[in-house]
C-alpha cells in the first residue's frame, strides 16, 4: 500500500520506525556505508506516511546514524561497534554484531542468557528472532533460561528526561510503558515455545533493581560477555500526543560493546572478566532484585 494517505499513530509510529531502523543499522541489516531504502519504500513497508519517514530520517541524521544528501539518499555512517579478541573463523569481521553473538549462543543445546539493561526493547527483538529460527527448525535447543535485570520503576531516572525540566516525568513514564510492553512480548514468545512443545524447558525471569544502568551487559551461556557503557546524548523525542521535547537520553544500540570470552587460562583477561561479571550479576539477582 502507498505511504501517502496513511494516517499515522502520532509519536508511537515515529518511534516504531526510528527504533526499527536503528536496530537494523546496529545489527548489520543495513551495514556501514550502505544506503537506506528510498523513502517511498520505507513508507510502504512500515505503513506510514512519507512525512513520518522524512521526520525519522531527520532524527537519525541528528543522531549521526545517517548522512542524507539531496539526490543521493541516506547513507549509514554509524553502527554498533563490537570489539572482540576472539579469532575464531565463525565470526568474520563483517558479521560481528550483537545478533551474530546471540545467534551462536542459541545454537547450543543449553542456552543461558543473562542481561542487565535499561529497557527490554532490544532483547525482545532478539528473542523473537530466535523464536522464529526455532519454529523454522533452524535450531533446536533443549533448554532456554533467560534472566533480565531492569531498573526499578520507583527510581527517578536521570535519563531519559526533558532537558530543561528534570521534574517532567513524561519521558520516564513512556520508558516504563515501552519496557512493560516488550517484557510481556518476550515472555510470551518464550512461553509459546514451551506450550507448543518446540523447546522442552523454558525459564524466563525478569526482576527490577534500585540501580540506574550506566552500562549494558549480556552474559552468554556462562562463557562470553558483551559489555558497553551508555553514552548520554541530547535528542528530540516525539511523544504520543505529538508534542516534541528536547531530551537527555541514551541510545543503547549505538553503544560500543566489548566482547570477552572464557578460555583455558584461569588468569586471562577474558576468563577473569566473564567470571567477575557473572558473579556480579548473580549477586544483584539474588540480593537486590525484586
Amino acid at each position: 500500500m502507498s505511504g501517502e494517505g496513511v494516517v499515522d499513530g502520532g509519536g508511537r509510529e515515529f518511534e516504531r520506525v526510528s527504533d526499527e531502523l536503528r536496530a537494523r543499522m546496529a545489527n548489520g541489516v543495513y551495514p556501514l556505508g550502505t544506503l537506506l531504502p528510498p523513502q517511498r519504500v520505507l513508507a510502504q513497508e512500515f505503513g506510514v506516511s512519507r512525512d513520518t519517514v522524512q521526520r525519522v530520517l531527520r532524527a537519525l541524521g541528528n543522531e549521526s546514524w545517517i548522512e542524507t544528501r539531496q539526490g543521493s539518499g541516506s547513507r549509514v555512517i554509524k553502527a554498533q561497534r563490537i570489539h572482540s579478541s576472539a579469532t575464531r573463523t565463525v565470526r568474520p569481521a563483517q558479521a560481528v554484531t550483537l545478533r551474530s553473538f546471540i545467534n551462536e549462543a542459541f545454537e547450543a543445546p543449553e542456552v543461558t542468557l543473562d542481561v542487565y539493561t535499561l529497557t527490554s526493547e532490544s532483547l525482545d527483538a532478539h528473542i523473537r528472532m530466535q523464536a522464529e529460527r526455532i519454529r523454522d527448525r533452524d535450531i533446536s535447543p533443549d533448554r532456554i533460561a533467560v534472566r533480565m535485570l531492569l531498573p526499578s520503576e520507583e527510581l527517578r531516572l536521570p535519563y531519559p528526561r526533558t532537558k530543561d525540566d528534570p521534574t517532567d516525568l513524561r519521558l520516564q513514564n513512556r520508558l516504563h510503558e515501552i519496557t512493560r510492553r516488550h517484557s510481556a512480548s518476550l515472555r510470551g514468545a518464550l512461553r509459546d515455545l514451551r506450550t507448543d512443545d518446540l523447546v522442552p524447558a523454558v525459564d524466563i525471569g525478569i526482576r527490577h533493581v534500585p540501580l540506574v544502568p550506566t552500562f549494558k551487559l549480556y552474559l552468554l551461556n556462562g562463557s562470553e560477555a558483551l559489555h558497553g557503557p551508555y553514552e548520554v546524548i541530547e535528542r528530540n523525542i516525539e511523544l504520543d500526543d505529538g508534542a516534541e521535547v528536547v531530551a537527555l537520553d541514551v541510545l543503547g544500540l549505538g553503544a560500543t560493546l566489548t566482547h570477552y570470552e572464557r578460555d583455558d587460562d584461569p588468569n586471562s583477561p577474558g576468563t577473569v572478566f566473564v567470571g567477575s561479571m557473572q558473579s556480579w550479576f548473580d549477586s544483584i539477582w539474588d540480593m537486590l532484585a525484586q
